[in-house]
Order: structure tokens, then C-alpha cells, then sequence
């Protein structure tokens, strides 16, 4: 794990948290979204929505994808923005930015790793969130669904939103890198 972190993000920042494998990168994502305890310290928020917790106005994307495969796509995405508390009308829109509207009526089983990832990151533009909390964005996108992301995470900062990806490759977007554990 880590100790001794300090850092600060403001709105419209993108933030890249790197290091080696088992640095901590995740649990630091977890922690800031209110998944784990810290054993020390603290984690706050200046500004933002004081009727809200951090955790309630930002947006945790693991690693993995958190779908249900017997659900369409569709499906998938209307559970997300139901149950994460997102406005009528978003889904089919949020599909079209990511490239997925022809696959609505799928079984989210028949997608491909990074047509998952694609309804993965349609979840962040159904429920809007000004903080989003990224592990491994771009893992199993190709180049055009990375270009889509930038575009996505771009927009994103430019409504003064604020990103903070734990990433081992470039993100596509200008960051600040903060680096936790030793050299890879």
C-alpha cells in the first residue's frame, strides 16, 4: 500500500496516478470513492455539493466491468441510471457517444471486451457526476474508442469536471501525474 500521500485535484484537472502493479493505484481510487476505510488520514472535498458525500459526486470506474450478460445493453445502461440516480431520456444518447446504439438491444454477453468497456464508460454520461474515478480506463479500447474517450474526458474537464485515473499508458488528454510505489 502507501503512506505518506498527499496531493490536491481542482475541477477541470485530469490527474494520472501511476506506478507498478500492487502500488496501490486502485485501493486509492477505492478509497477516495468510499469503498475502503483508510487506516489513517483523511480524505476531503472542498467545494462541490454540500449536500452531498464525495463518494455521491464522483464516479467509480473499475477495472472491470460491471455488467449483467443475460441483460441487453440497453438494459445494462438503464440499471446503472436507475439505481446511480440519472435523468429519463440519457441512455440512448450516452450509447450513440460510445458507439454502441446499434447494439442496444444485445445481450451485454456478445460484446466484446471493449465494446464492455464502451457500456462501462456510457455509464459516466447517464449519471452526471462531476468527479469521475477511473482504474484502467482505456484497457481493451483500440485506438478509436481511446480517441473516444479523450473526446469524452475533454468534455468532461471543460464542464469543470475533475478525473483522477490510476493508468499504466498515456490517457490521451494532458494530465498531471502523481506516482505512488516504487519503479516499474
Amino acid at each position: 500500500m502507501f503512506s505518506g500521500l498527499d496531493f490536491g485535484a481542482t475541477s477541470g484537472e485530469a490527474l494520472a496516478v501511476t506506478g507498478p502493479n500492487g502500488s496501490g493505484k486502485t485501493s486509492l481510487l477505492r478509497l477516495i470513492a468510499g469503498l475502503l476505510m483508510p487506516s489513517g488520514g483523511d480524505i476531503t472535498l472542498e467545494g462541490g455539493d454540500a449536500e452531498l458525500t464525495l463518494a455521491e459526486q464522483a464516479h467509480y470506474l473499475g477495472h472491470r466491468d460491471a455488467l449483467k450478460p443475460a441483460l441487453s445493453v440497453m438494459e445494462n445502461l438503464l440499471f446503472w441510471r436507475d439505481f446511480l440516480g440519472g435523468a429519463a431520456g440519457d441512455a440512448q444518447p450516452a450509447l450513440a457517444r460510445v458507439g454502441l446504439d446499434h447494439a442496444a438491444h444485445l445481450p451485454a454477453a456478445y460484446l466484446s471486451a471493449g465494446q464492455r468497456r464502451r457500456l462501462s464508460l456510457a455509464r459516466l454520461l447517464v449519471v452526471h457526476r462531476p468527479i469521475w474515478l477511473l482504474d484502467e480506463p482505456t484497457a481493451a479500447l483500440d485506438a478509436a474508442g481511446q480517441a473516444m474517450f479523450a473526446k469524452l474526458m475533454t468534455d468532461h474537464l471543460a464542464r469543470d469536471g475533475m478525473i483522477i485515473a490510476a493508468t499504466h499508458g498515456p490517457l490521451g488528454i494532458e494530465a498531471r501525474e502523481l506516482r505512488i510505489g516504487g519503479a516499474s
